[in-house]
């Protein structure tokens, strides 16, 4: 098998999330790839915002627009880091997670895509789908579902 050149990895900001960046972040290291980190956000409610700066008063900068995904994908840079990645990119990217997703892998042509296995073996998740299930099936490239909730 051929080494991969540009892998994507996403995460939400869980525990189990930056799992699967680790072990991305150690598969894009070994092969000298790319690792394209994404966090999929909703811009928020002008609305919510208000009631949150309201509520948070200094710390509001922490809700306040793309903050919280900047932030997401600062600590998934640092875990990628430590478990070898040596090229990172990082991509807050707008809209739900699977397409998404999809979208940024055809963006970047990458060859492989990692994702964790949460919601992959709950009944919810096998009745509507779940983000690693649907990307699965969807994708065009390889992937990789990291055991990251048992």
């Amino acid at each position: 098998m051929s080494a991969y050149r540009t892998i994507v990895v996403g995460t939400d900001g869980s525990e189990s999330s930056y799992r699967a960046v680790e072990k991305a972040a150690a598969l894009a290291g070994d092969a000298g790839a790319q690792l394209v980190i994404a966090c999929a956000y909703y811009p928020a409610d002008p609305k919510d915002t208000a009631q949150a700066a309201d509520a948070l008063r200094d710390e509001a900068y922490q809700v306040t627009g793309s903050a919280p995904t900047y932030e997401i994908l600062r600590t998934a840079r640092e875990k990628a880091t430590v478990a070898g990645a040596r090229k990172i990119t990082e991509r807050p990217i707008v809209g739900a997670p699977v397409e998404s997703l999809l979208t940024l892998v055809e963006e970047v042509d990458a060859d492989l895509i990692v994702i964790g296995n949460r919601g992959l073996n709950t009944l919810t998740g096998r009745l509507l789908g779940s983000v690693p299930s649907d990307v699965a099936r969807k994708a065009l490239c390889d992937v990789l579902v990291v055991h990251t909730v048992r």
